[in-house]
């Protein structure tokens, strides 16, 4: 077995290896970027070495540089993790040519598995049944547009080397195509270092399920069970569960062996997962062979009991498979949820800044928490916005549901817009709970999904007005422990006054709604009316922001957390966010110029789509700017004329920069 082994990724996976390698006795090297110098893994690992500035194309894409760290610190062997250089052949060339271990599938598999295109060519050859599309070598627009059409619409662009979502775009009709395939070579390039795509057949409502296999050097190959991954948003993973909802053992044998054929064609090493798209009839077809460890591993090591970072080193090792096909059974069902920096209602627009309060559930052998953050760290604009991976187990899917729903309820994120509440509404869905599952679930249910935001009920204002009262009075005892005569009477902020108690008027904002509390005092207690109701209310900080609560008789146990100026309040696994207003403050009408549009993060633009001094209507796109590996079309905001752009192709720009000079059409009365 190794002694020593450098993870060549960062963030949870490099965590999640760490902990793995730490458990079996073997040391690790952590590399890092600039802008990870003081992150969790780096912190976790044995030793650690920096590569380069933030950009991935400048350190964590940099292969010399990994191979150079690798041989510095004398580690017998590289894991790739997954994303970066996991599935790149010249990395794993790079390590064979200078004695280390590439703990992943040998140079012939991911060559073979590398490019979609070449992999469904393998595929039809080992008899796996394939979704009817294009995979050839010609990238002329003009011809792909044809095979398009010949395939016939709904279809799906597909990077040839892509994964994650990335790159992939579904065209429903013939005269979108050219620009979509513009849009998807162009992601496709900033993600992978390459333009090629094939096209497909998008298939209407299917499921997405996926199967883990793992080969060894000796010639053995099994699959440990499947994964529904059906729940997605822009083509990228939301939730995954195993085993998939209402697999029959018939079906789950037929798509295990194929799975397995697919491994052995290749002469398949390591950890790799078989991906199937799935029809509600039962047919299946192959899509892809990921040649890595998968984000949502996790569910399978749940419902297996065995952890497949160890059997990844094992395998590396060159020891055999620790177990055999007939040794292996599902236990329970396992749930994953992604927990992303991002927001929901602005189309999961990524979200970045310092995690100001992180508080995950309490793990239990029913709950894991994969994170690669702690609170105080950063959401970095250059890296994906993962925050952690949620992962419950139970007997039973109804049970794991459950259980989801309260550890989604528990975790706890202020600093950074979040999908937990989406997370929430998904598990909570009655299609979900249903199992009635497909790609197309989010948009089928964005009714359900996507409500109309509410006020906050009147519980969550009385509470956000009672902690506004009990801090003030930890300020006051703490002026007075701080002064030269902490015993005076005038530090106390008590409501006492000669002639009765004082009452005070606490406003508050949340979104647009304003609204009053007004509160008495009462000895330890207070007073509050709110909306012609009146409440006797206490309560007492058992921490930083942990809240115990008396209303009216009825007692809770809240969250309250103070940042920037809001108030974050979370009762019952739900956030509402409050700004208090100070009646002295009187903001002036101030306001930018109308019309302009700002960039919603750091991130470069790549095209410019409207022409200046055109008149567009509200929704028509203007440029498009990349961040985060992803594209974003800044759109009109109303019909008007664009009167100038701001940045030109390729310059980047800050978060909040104005992009575009543009005039809102004034509507005649």
């Amino acid at each position: 077995m190794f002694k020593k082994i450098l993870i060549a990724n960062r963030g949870e996976i490099a965590c999640r290896v760490i902990k793995t390698a730490r458990r079996m006795g073997i040391r690790t090297v952590a590399v890092y970027s600039e802008a990870d110098a003081g992150a969790r893994h780096v912190r976790m690992a044995d030793e650690a070495v920096c590569i380069g500035a933030p950009p991935p194309k400048e350190s964590y894409l940099v292969v010399d540089k990994i191979i150079a760290a690798a041989m510095a610190t004398g580690a017998q062997a590289i894991h790739p993790g997954y994303g970066f250089l996991s599935e790149n052949e010249d990395f794993a060339r790079a390590c064979e040519k200078n004695g280390i271990v590439f703990i992943g599938p040998p140079l012939y598999a991911l060559r073979a598995m590398g490019s979609k295109s070449e992999a469904k060519k393998l595929m039809e050859k080992a008899g796996v049944p394939l979704t009817p599309g294009y995979h050839g070598d010609n990238q002329d627009p003009d011809f792909l547009r044809q095979q398009a059409d010949g395939i016939g619409y709904p279809v799906l662009i597909k990077a040839a080397a892509g994964g994650g979502g990335k790159g992939m775009r579904a065209v429903d009709r013939s005269e979108d195509f050219l620009d979509a395939l513009a849009s998807c070579k162009r992601e496709a390039a900033s993600s992978f270092g390459d333009q090629h795509v094939l096209i497909e057949k998008y298939l209407q409502r299917p499921r997405h399920i996926e199967f883990q296999v793992f080969g060894d050097s000796h010639g053995n190959c099994v699959y440990l069970f499947e994964r529904d991954c059906s729940v997605q948003r822009r083509h990228q993973k939301v939730l995954e569960e195993a085993p998939a909802p209402n697999m029959t053992p018939a079906r789950r044998a037929a798509m295990g062996k194929a799975a397995v054929d697919a491994a052995k064609a290749v002469g398949y090493v390591g950890a790799g997962t078989v991906e199937f798209i799935v029809n509600h009839d039962g047919t299946f077809y192959f899509m892809e062979m990921n040649t890595r460890l998968q984000v949502e591993h996790p569910v399978t090591e749940m419902i297996t009991g065995l952890d497949l970072v160890e059997w990844q080193l094992r395998v590396g090792a060159g020891e055999t498979l620790p177990l055999q096909q007939e040794q292996l059974v599902i236990r329970g069902h396992a749930l994953e949820a992604r927990i992303y920096a991002e927001d929901p209602d602005k189309g999961f627009l990524p979200s970045i800044g310092r995690l100001i309060h992180l508080a995950p559930p309490a793990e239990t052998l029913h709950v894991r928490v994969d994170t690669g953050v702690e609170q105080d760290d950063e959401i970095s604009p250059h890296y994906d916005p993962m925050i952690a991976k949620l992962i419950v187990w139970d007997e039973s899917r109804e049970q794991a549901l459950a259980r989801m729903l309260q550890a989604l309820a528990d975790y706890r994120v202020v600093g950074v817009s979040n999908n937990i509440g989406f997370l929430s509404r998904v598990v909570a869905c009655p299609a979900f709970a249903q199992a009635d599952l497909d790609t197309g679930l989010i948009e089928r249910e964005r009714a359900f999904l996507f409500p109309e935001a509410a006020e906050p009920p009147a519980e969550a204002w009385l509470v956000a007005a009672l902690a506004e009262l009990i801090r003030d009075q930890q300020y006051a005892a703490a002026e007075a422990t701080a002064s030269s005569d902490p015993h005076s009477p005038w530090h106390a902020r008590d409501g006492w006054r000669l002639n009765g108690n004082a009452r005070r008027e606490i406003k508050l904002r949340a979104g647009d709604t304003e609204r009053v509390v007004n509160a008495g005092y009462a000895g330890d207690s207070f007073t509050l009316e709110f909306e012609g109701q009146r409440t006797t209310a206490s309560g007492r900080f058992t921490g930083s922001s942990e809240l115990r609560v008396d209303l009216g008789g009825r007692r809770i146990n809240v969250t309250v957390v103070s940042a920037n100026g809001k108030r974050h309040v979370f009762i019952d696994g739900i956030s509402f966010i409050f700004a208090a207003i100070d009646p002295l403050f009187h903001a002036g009408s101030g306001g930018g110029a109308e019309g302009g549009l700002t960039a919603p993060m750091p991130g470069k633009v790549i095209a410019l789509i409207a022409e200046v001094g055109a008149k567009v209507e509200k929704g028509a796109p203007l440029l498009i700017l990349e961040a985060m590996k992803m594209e974003h079309t800044i759109a009109a905001p109303a019909s008007g004329t664009v009167k100038a752009f701001c940045f030109n192709v390729g310059e980047q720009v800050s978060d909040g920069a104005e992009l575009v000079e543009f005039e809102i059409e004034q509507k005649q009365t």
